[in-house]
């Protein structure tokens, strides 16, 4: 029997992607918004420009933010003051405005991290195993910490710490980086059914954006010798991982259908929620929501949770899940995160239009080869 499965996985993007560096880019500091389209500035080469030699002039520099070192003629794709170029601009624009930078390497090429992608992975196979093992919601399994409440219920799935756990068997590589030129400015917004709120700025990848890495299958886990440590027929569900992730998101996508019914003008997200469920797709295929604007869904048990009204109205009041006032048997959660189309009215008045979620992928496993 092989020790390992190598599958080449193409990931293609459906919707705008955003996986944060953790950073928050600063306007006139770290870009720049001119004739519509925002421009990162590569401060480096900026300030080597720059006559550094006279300590008056340096002085200066160093309060100076550097956007208004720029120059009309420094604003071209080439300019080596910039690192890349962004359509769009946002809507915030008044000093100390803020931008979530995109996560990339040294090289400042976008990519997707394996880490993002496996913990998606993680949380379909968390759903389906809860169902699988016939479990029901247990308040006395929650640890009290907010950040770890369903780690025991995690490992009762999973594996029972660390050293045991199921995903082990999985290796996720980080994609291979696309160009900067991928990159895009969302304006993303808070959506609860009654209108929007908390605007947030955004670099983001484009839909259709292309990427590859690998994945690594470890065969090892089927042995009688990982049987031995208790996860048994678990280890064959890493085989049918496809479509595990593909009946969940199907259940998230009829959760959405709803949840989107019910706002105005959020046409784009209901007229692409019907788009996923009407796909038909082959065996090594499947669809997932990846990275920021996800919510709660997407990274929970979600759906086996609030099967149980009572527990979910107690998971809800105990970790204090909700935001502003709420009534008990309310939806949870009641808002989304998505893009939006800013636009100007008849009057000039600008307003807001929900445009699509973000963060969903198509994911697509090809077998490359077996080894030992």
């Amino acid at each position: 029997m092989p020790d390992y499965t190598l599958f080449h996985t193409k990931i293609t993007l459906l919707t705008p992607l955003h996986i944060g560096s953790g950073r928050e880019l600063m306007l006139d500091y770290d870009y720049a918004v001119h004739r519509g389209r925002t421009w990162r500035i590569n401060e480096d080469a900026l300030l080597d420009a720059q006559d550094v030699d006279d300590p008056a002039i340096a002085e200066r520099l160093a309060r100076t933010p550097p956007a208004q070192l720029l120059r009309d003629e420094d604003y071209r794709e080439d300019s080596p003051f910039f690192h890349y170029v962004l359509k769009g601009t946002p809507r915030a624009q008044q000093a100390g405005a803020q931008l979530r930078e995109q996560i990339k390497d040294s090289w400042q090429r976008p990519y997707l991290p394996g880490t993002s992608l496996k913990g998606a992975l993680r949380t379909a196979l968390a759903w389906y195993g809860f169902r699988a093992l016939k479990m029901k919601p247990d308040a006395g399994q929650l640890n009290r910490s907010r950040k770890w409440a369903a780690q025991r219920i995690e490992r009762e799935i999973l594996g029972k710490n660390p050293n045991f756990d199921l995903l082990r068997a999985l290796h996720v590589g980080d994609s291979a980086p696309v160009e900067p030129e991928r990159l895009m400015l969302v304006n993303a917004q808070v959506l609860t059914q009654r209108g929007t709120s908390a605007p947030i700025e955004l670099e983001a990848l484009r839909p259709e954006t292309v990427f590859h890495l690998t994945m690594k299958l470890d065969e090892a886990l089927f042995s009688d010798w990982a049987r031995q440590l208790g996860l048994g027929p678990r280890a064959e569900w890493l085989r049918r991982l496809p479509q595990i992730v593909q009946a969940h998101t199907a259940e998230r996508v009829q959760t959405e259908r709803q949840w989107y019914s019910g706002v105005p003008q959020a046409q784009a997200a209901q007229r692409f929620y019907d788009q996923l469920a009407g796909l038909n797709l082959p065996e090594r295929a499947c669809v997932l929501q990846v990275g920021w604007g996800g919510g709660w869904d997407s990274k929970t048990l979600g759906s086996v949770l609030r099967a149980d009204a009572r527990f979910m109205e107690g998971i809800i009041a105990e970790y204090r899940l909700a935001r502003g006032k709420r009534h008990s048997g309310e939806p949870f959660p009641k808002s989304r995160r998505t893009a939006v189309q800013v636009f100007r009215n008849r009057s000039g008045r600008v307003q807001v239009r929900p445009s699509l979620p973000l963060g969903w992928v198509l994911m697509e496993w090809v077998e490359m080869e077996k080894a030992t």
